[in-house]
């Protein structure tokens, strides 16, 4: 994602399309030649691993996916910016549950913030062994840019 490519300031949709970005990386030199990109146009950006059995670890995705984002300076130490990527996370993982309940899941989550928008990406592989479907879940929320 380039300037040339953007019309105007960012938009959610920009921001989204930097969290699914990252959330794709396949190693974490990639991760971090996409982090130094997405910061170069004014971006920040994060991602974390997770898997295991998807009901059980429902709580832990959420949690990696607040404690990244606060280490990493895309959200305060609040209330507010914790609840907004939880919020995030929690909307892209009701996306994909319908596939995964039941199932072992694992993959990436990717987390962009410019300015008010901040979006939550998850990117996973769901199934038994090596049989897996690939699910994509995708979440905005807006915070205020000082938070």
């Amino acid at each position: 994602m380039t300037q040339e490519n953007l019309k105007g300031p960012y938009s959610s949709i920009n921001i989204g399309r930097a969290a699914l970005h990252i959330a794709l990386t396949a190693s974490r030199l990639e991760e971090m030649r996409v982090k130094e990109r997405l910061a170069s146009e004014g971006i920040k950006s994060t991602a974390v691993d997770f898997g295991g059995e998807f009901i059980p670890s429902i709580v832990k995705i959420i949690e990696r996916a607040v404690v990244a984002a606060q280490r990493q300076g895309l959200v305060t130490e609040t209330h507010v910016g914790a609840g907004a990527v939880a919020g995030a996370a929690h909307e892209a993982l009701e996306q994909v549950k319908n596939k995964a309940v039941g199932f072992n899941v694992g993959g990436k989550i990717g987390i962009a913030r410019c300015g008010e928008h901040l979006c939550v990406a998850i990117y996973m592989g769901v199934g038994v062994l090596n049989l897996n479907e690939m699910c994509v879940g995708l979440a905005h929320r807006s915070l205020a840019s000082d938070e």
